[in-house]
């Protein structure tokens, strides 16, 4: 079994791909597996292959995708590409390999087990990014940037990002991915883009979080003075926000 690994990001996902199906062509696609990096444990009979980054073999990907398959079923991918589960890649394969057979019509085979794994990892991305939207509370620091902090479990900080581009256009915000260390950044009537945080920095814009004023407490008491006192239910309520994504939440915060 040859096991092709590349980093967590979705350029170095198709360059994976795209190079696993080529000794795939001479091996069989059943003695090819993938695998996103960190590797926590190697298998003993296994040979492991690093897939650096290339740019043209993504390219080649994106466009068979688009060509033979659809533009829908790219975008599919490219949301099961944003989960943080380790079988994405390997998920993602597996359905290319009937995409490229039955086209566009691969999204109705349910009842395939890949394909149904395929959709679990695209729900829960779309669900989780759907949250975040609704979820997501700024921060303002000196009323002319707005920061928001989320911890999600998959790479939704984009979906969440793009949502509020439309939205707030015409205002300076940062939105910041805690867990993966990641701010997307978008000046005033500009576009948005997104760029790694240095420890010093990250821990300066977590202190921002710290920050109160007269409009997080008029939203607290908002939050007070709408609740129906007998019709309170925790277990409904964590059902529709989960405790783990409370963190952030200005209403639930100290």
């Amino acid at each position: 079994m040859y096991v092709y690994t590349c980093e967590p990001d979705f350029g170095s996902m198709m360059t994976c791909i795209y190079t696993a199906w080529e000794k795939a062509l001479k091996v069989g696609h059943n003695q090819v597996r993938l695998e996103t990096e960190p590797v926590e444990q190697l298998a003993l009979f296994e040979d492991y292959v690093h897939v650096a980054y290339d740019a043209d073999k993504e390219e080649r990907v994106i466009r068979s995708i688009k060509q033979k398959i659809s533009m829908h079923a790219f975008v599919q991918i490219y949301y099961v590409a944003m989960s943080a589960e380790r079988d994405a890649v390997d998920v993602i394969y597996r359905f290319l390999i009937r995409a490229f057979v039955y086209g566009d019509q691969v999204l109705q085979q349910l009842t395939d087990p890949c394909i149904a794994r395929f959709f679990e990892l695209r729900r829960a991305v779309g669900n989780e990014a759907h949250f975040f939207r609704e979820f997501a509370r700024f921060v303002s620091v000196s009323n002319q940037v707005y920061v928001c902090h989320l911890e999600p479990k998959n790479h939704v900080l984009l979906f969440v990002a793009e949502h509020f581009a439309d939205r707030m256009p015409s205002e300076h915000w940062m939105i910041i991915d805690d867990r993966r260390r990641l701010a997307v950044i978008h000046p005033k009537d500009e576009s948005y883009y997104m760029r790694d945080l240095s420890e010093p920095e990250f821990h300066e814009l977590q202190e921002i979080e710290k920050n109160q004023d007269e409009y997080t407490d008029m939203w607290k008491a908002f939050f007070d003075a709408i609740a129906i006192k007998q019709r309170y239910n925790p277990r409904c309520q964590r059902n529709l926000m989960p405790i783990w994504m409370r963190k952030h939440v200005t209403e639930f915060r100290e």
